[in-house]
């Protein structure tokens, strides 16, 4: 039985395949001991280390990202695990575990870049004016 799941985190998008298997787990082909940069490499085995080897040492997981950059990628990616695992397992111990710790390892995050206003360089900058 191969649970998918999929999360966000800003324009990236996680796709994560869990399965019956030995606790390998690989992040779009590359296994997350070698996957670089390092702070990413945490952020995405934070749901790992929290659910522990009891339950990692069942399953397989292979996640595919795209889009955003390496830090969303990971962000995206450790949410999608973290759902992946509350829902193979279906035990609500662990889910609540994972909301204590962070309420946004099992939703989106929904802060989004702001839209840029017209006549304006970026999204909140304007240009100064003299009233005296």
């Amino acid at each position: 039985m191969t649970i998918i799941v999929t999360a966000k985190r800003k324009t990236a998008i996680a796709r994560a395949y869990i399965k019956e298997g030995n606790g390998k787990v690989t992040i779009n082909s590359i296994p997350l001991q070698v996957y670089e940069p390092f702070l990413a490499r945490l952020r995405i085995s934070e749901p790992l280390v929290l659910a522990g080897e009891d339950y990692i040492s069942k399953v397989n997981i292979k996640v595919k990202v795209k889009g955003g950059g390496y830090m969303g990628k990971a962000e995206a990616a450790r949410i999608a695990i973290a759902k992946g695992l509350v829902k193979y397992f279906d035990d609500d111990k662990l889910k609540l575990l994972y909301l204590q710790y962070d309420p946004y390892m099992l939703k989106s995050d929904p802060r989004r870049k702001e839209q840029r206003k017209s006549p304006t360089s970026k999204a909140r900058k304007h240009y100064t004016t003299a009233y005296r």
